[in-house]
């Protein structure tokens, strides 16, 4: 079966997409599909498959599942890279829409540079979820977790979970580069307390306005970037002090830099590039 392409990243954060306003795929095949574009050595390689299909209540709509087949709810880096997708291809004949993903509809604004040619994306990621129950993650201690004591694996930590649509525990560390990233990232994961699942960050805070942040993603393994995780490290910050509401934030992360900001209102805003590195025909098996 041959099925058109487009590979994209966000910071690194790279999937291939399918347009599914221009040809169709069963619903059987899209599982395995992900989990054979993933594949760096029969595949094409990625961390994941996304496609881009007509919505109801929308402009358009978002699906993503991981390198192991599982579907996520939303992805702020491949949010970005859909924007971006359907602009330059039409689809969306303006600037400024929405986009249905399964945890919510986003606003999205278009940036161009002098040339009209697509600059950034910005995205209304929505309100932070904080309640326990919610993010979900188990425990009977208070509802908002906030620097709670997290024993794992003999280590004693301190975690901070957020949902941005999807789950993510949170450690403030003291250096970046010595974060526990590929030891404790896929132990936290799978965790019992999050029965879902959980993304894992580590943050390292530079200022009030600069952050150093590493992912070990839900279903996917360590990251170049994490849109919605880069959200949540700055919702963690100012639940912890390190930071303010009304503020941009520069997060760095491995593949670039993301621009959050958390406003009193409650909304999530997200600033930053996508990419279109390929397209092409895969041949599925």
């Amino acid at each position: 079966m041959k099925i058109p392409f487009t590979k994209m990243h966000g910071l690194g954060n790279n999937y291939i997409y399918l347009d599914l306003f221009r040809f169709s795929i069963a619903e059987d095949k899209v599982v395995p599909l992900a989990m054979q574009v993933a594949d760096v050595h029969t595949g094409i390689g990625s961390d994941g498959l996304i496609l881009i299909e007509p919505s109801n209540v929308a402009e358009v709509k978002m699906r993503i599942f991981n390198k192991d087949g599982s579907e996520g709810k939303t992805c702020g880096n491949g949010l970005r890279c859909v924007a971006k997708y359907v602009c330059e291809n039409e689809i969306v004949p303006f600037r400024n829409f929405r986009i249905e993903t399964k945890a919510n509809v986003v606003d999205v604004i278009v940036g161009l540079d002098e040339n009209d040619d697509i600059k950034d994306v910005t995205i209304n990621m929505g309100k932070p979820t904080l309640n326990r129950a919610a993010i979900p993650m188990a425990g009977e201690n208070e509802p908002f977790v906030v620097a709670e004591p997290f024993l794992i694996d003999g280590q004693q930590l301190e975690v901070t979970a957020v949902s941005m649509g999807n789950p993510h525990a949170v450690f403030f560390v003291d250096e970046i580069d010595k974060a526990p990233l590929y030891d404790l990232g896929p132990v936290i994961e799978k965790d019992k307390c999050f029965p879902e699942g959980v993304n894992v960050e580590f943050v390292e805070v530079l200022s009030e306005h600069e952050m150093n942040f590493r992912v070990w993603e839900r279903g996917s393994g360590v990251t170049q970037a994490c849109g919605s995780g880069a959200c949540a490290a700055v919702v963690a910050a100012i639940l912890n002090g390190y930071m303010k509401k009304d503020e941009k934030i520069c997060v760095h992360l491995s593949g670039g830099n993301l621009v959050v900001r958390w406003d009193s209102d409650g909304s999530v805003w997200m600033t930053g590039g996508a990419e279109t590195i390929a397209t092409g025909v895969f041949y599925m098996k």
